[in-house]
């Protein structure tokens, strides 16, 4: 189903209108599809069936607990990427059991934290982590179970920002020095090696960068499964692409699985992934409300409640989201969708033909609902928005706005001023 869709003339979130969600909550406002995260994820699941794999949801996509737990009730797991990550995995009812932890730069209280938690394992991408992972196991008495993140050197064709799998990226150890990583790795005390990880990067619009990485990391694999008797898997990470403009033809599930199950069932190994944007990006949307409607010499500029604090993509990655109007209508104008913060990459859509709207009507970001709230801050001390869970004729609003209180909850003034 199209969780976001028109019906006479008005928008819908599932079956509610959205104004009326807006009437209750005001803007800016996310607001998400239960079901369309649910179907995302038995789309996937199926598609994948051949190969059972692991589906350990990437947490970083979107972190409302709500939408976590929307996963784990459907049997899923978590990629985390922070200690504060998976606390919220595990507030949302993720057995800890179905939780990997990846990130290059884990500190010794999330390594003890996850150690403590029993998690399934960590994501390795480097040798001081290794040692850094061992130490913290003998102190705690506990085996720290990992897979080590290789770089197959594959290009994504995504944004530099974006990019994690070619040899300039920060992530994973060089493909060429993988073996003696694992040897490394088995000398140490407290390891378990369990497999390995590769993640090429988000969005990927097509299926060749994995079929190219499996075919590079298929000798290492070989190598690995008669070395260690305990390496039994391999994660091929996220990045499944989504369509963010109507001309677009991201990878299906049905497509994706085309192409990466055979070479994996060549692998004899289980199988992870980690799909994040895919699950959630097309499941959100962004609500806000027009301020002023300002035209100068050289172009028309729509100023919006909403801003760049509360959705950066635009501003980070020169990302394309759709706009459509909460009322809708076949009017258009040329120009700039802005927001209120005193920077000029303060927009979402520039020079682009843009709904024909006046001061107090809504407008809505479309493909808002993965890396949107979760990345958003209080810069200009503007508060978060809230966040709103539909599903069929019911919501919930599953963040609360913050308050002007809230924003200097913790601050406190020296006694010497």
């Amino acid at each position: 189903m199209n969780a976001f869709s028109y019906k006479n003339k008005e928008l819908h979130a599932e079956q509610i209108p959205v104004r009326v969600l807006v009437e209750t909550h005001g803007t800016p406002l996310y607001i998400y599809s239960h079901t369309h995260l649910v179907d995302q994820y038995r789309a996937l699941s199926e598609a994948m069936a051949a190969i059972n794999p692991f589906i350990f949801y990437a947490v970083k996509a979107n972190t409302n607990m709500a939408v976590i737990q929307a996963f784990a009730q459907q049997g899923a797991g978590a990629d985390v990427v922070s200690g504060g990550e998976l606390y919220r995995a595990r507030r949302a009812g993720v057995d800890a059991s179905k939780i990997v932890f990846a990130g290059v730069g884990k500190s010794v209280a999330e390594i003890e934290y996850a150690l403590q938690e029993d998690i399934l394992y960590f994501t390795v991408e480097s040798e001081p982590e290794l040692e850094r992972i061992s130490a913290s196991a003998q102190r705690l008495g506990k085996i720290g179970r990992i897979a080590i993140r290789v770089n197959p050197d594959v290009d994504p064709k995504t944004h530099k920002y974006t990019s994690t799998g070619k040899k300039e990226n920060k992530f994973g150890v060089d493909l060429e020095r993988a073996v003696k990583a694992y040897e490394h790795a088995a000398s140490l005390p407290g390891l378990e090696i369990t497999g390995v990880h590769m993640h090429l990067g988000s969005p990927l619009m097509t299926t060749a960068p994995y079929v190219e990485a499996l075919e590079k990391v298929r000798p290492l694999c070989d190598t690995l499964k008669t070395r260690y008797p305990s390496f039994k898997h391999i994660d091929i990470g996220g990045g499944l692409g989504i369509n963010y403009r109507s001309n677009q033809n991201a990878p299906t599930p049905t497509e994706f699985a085309e192409a990466v199950v055979p070479p994996l069932k060549k692998l004899g190994l289980t199988v992870g992934i980690e799909p994040g944007r895919f699950l959630t990006g097309n499941g959100g949307i962004l609500v806000t409300r027009i301020e002023y409607v300002k035209q100068n010499a050289f172009k028309k500029f729509i100023v919006a409640d909403a801003a760049m604090n509360d959705l950066i993509r635009p501003s980070l990655y020169e990302a394309y989201h759709e706009v459509l109007p909460v009322q809708q209508s076949p009017e258009m104008v040329f120009g700039d969708l802005v927001g209120p913060i005193c920077e000029s990459g303060d927009f979402f859509a520039v020079d682009r033909e843009l709904p024909d709207v006046c001061q107090g009507d809504l407008v809505a970001i479309m493909s808002a609902g993965a890396y949107g709230f979760v990345m958003a801050s209080n810069y200009n001390s503007r508060p978060h928005a809230a966040e709103v869970m539909v599903n069929g004729t019911q919501s919930e609003c599953v963040r609360k706005r913050q308050t002007r209180e809230d924003l200097v909850k913790g601050e406190t003034l020296p006694e010497w001023m």
